[in-house]
């Protein structure tokens, strides 16, 4: 596999401990992911536990783990498209969600359900959704798809939080997510996936800023009322008041989007 010296593209300003690159073999393109720092590794460590546990055509999963005294090296099929978020430690570049916000809304439920049911088979694998946010989208304009990316803080749930918080944005994440010695399971993944249906069929005009996450102005929403009511109870202050698990949530989207 070629090294970072050979590739044509360097992901290196991102806050996760990771280096990403891409480079060409034999005519064809790979992502390569490694650890620089031990939070890195430990990231890396998490998504080679959840790929051998949750497989589905919207994951972009490795087809090669290579061990190392770093941590384990991360070899991707290379995927056009562009970033929702192409977050980084200088900030954050929304123009690709911009840009999939003006699409129509027909093309952004494809996206959307095959976001929930890339979440059914984490679901049925046991693991919880954890730092999911717009930067694991990744959107191919030229071939209407969607893809989700660096799912690597995934765990198996439910447990226990041991920490002051979760990583994430605060823009998708539950309040539980902020509180120790709280329960993280499907319930979280129900208000990440709410978060993510409210984001995405959001309009460019509903945005207000990165601290901000409470409902945008109806107005600004692009979907019918019936899914407005869905993402209201997927988003519910109290995990007890939303719906129980990805199956339920999943269920009543695609009963309410035409």
């Amino acid at each position: 596999m070629p090294s970072v010296e050979s590739a044509f593209v360097v992901f290196d300003a991102q806050d996760s401990g990771c280096l990403s690159y891409g480079v060409e073999e034999a005519g064809r393109r790979w992502l390569v992911k490694t650890a620089t720092t031990v939070e890195g590794r430990a990231s890396l460590d998490r998504a080679v536990a959840v790929h051998a546990a949750v497989s589905h055509l919207a994951i972009v999963r490795p087809i090669r783990t290579i061990p190392g005294a770093a941590g384990p090296t991360l070899v991707y099929p290379w995927c056009d498209g562009s970033v929702l978020n192409h977050a980084t430690v200088h900030g954050a570049d929304r123009s690709g969600l911009t840009r999939f916000q003006h699409l129509p809304v027909p093309q952004i439920e494809v996206a959307l359900d095959a976001i929930l049911d890339a979440h059914l088979a984490v679901s049925a694998a046991g693991l919880v959704a954890v730092d999911l946010y717009d930067g694991c989208f990744l959107y191919d304009f030229v071939a209407s798809r969607i893809r989700l990316i660096d799912l690597d803080e995934y765990r198996p749930g439910p447990f226990v939080l041991a920490a002051d918080r979760l990583p994430g944005s605060r823009r998708y994440m539950a309040p539980e997510e902020f509180a120790r010695g709280s329960v993280i399971d499907e319930r979280t993944t129900v208000h990440a996936l709410g978060r993510t249906l409210h984001h995405l069929l959001d309009s460019p005009e509903g945005w207000r800023g990165p601290q901000d996450c409470r409902p945008n102005s109806p107005e600004a929403w692009r979907g019918t009322n019936e899914q407005r009511r869905v993402v209201e109870r997927a988003t519910r202050q109290a995990p007890a008041a939303r719906y129980p698990d990805v199956p339920a949530l999943v269920r009543a989207w695609r009963l309410a989007t035409p």
